[in-house]
């Protein structure tokens, strides 16, 4: 395999496990409860360390489909919950 394309996956996992840690740090403040917080954040820090060891898969075209159809189901989720809240 490549530099490139080694760098690549491990770029790719480290954007997601960003992704998700962020995603759980938002989760937590909006319902501003400590408990759900602490276990957002062990979310998120478990599914960044996840992203790190299954690096390497984001190579393979089907992993990068699966992806691509959980990004699209993200960015739907996003939309709707925008949707909910827009008169607010």
């Amino acid at each position: 395999m490549s530099k490139n394309k080694d760098s690549s996956g491990k770029r790719a996992a480290k954007n997601f496990g960003e992704m998700v840690e962020a995603f759980g740090n938002a989760i937590s403040q909006i319902f501003d409860d400590p408990d759900l917080k602490q276990k957002a954040n062990e979310f998120g820090k478990s599914a960044a360390e996840a992203a790190n060891t299954m690096g390497n898969r984001f190579k393979d075209e089907e992993v990068k489909q699966k992806f691509h159809d959980a990004g699209k189901a993200a960015k739907d989720f996003g939309k709707s919950v925008e949707d909910c809240f827009k008169d607010l």
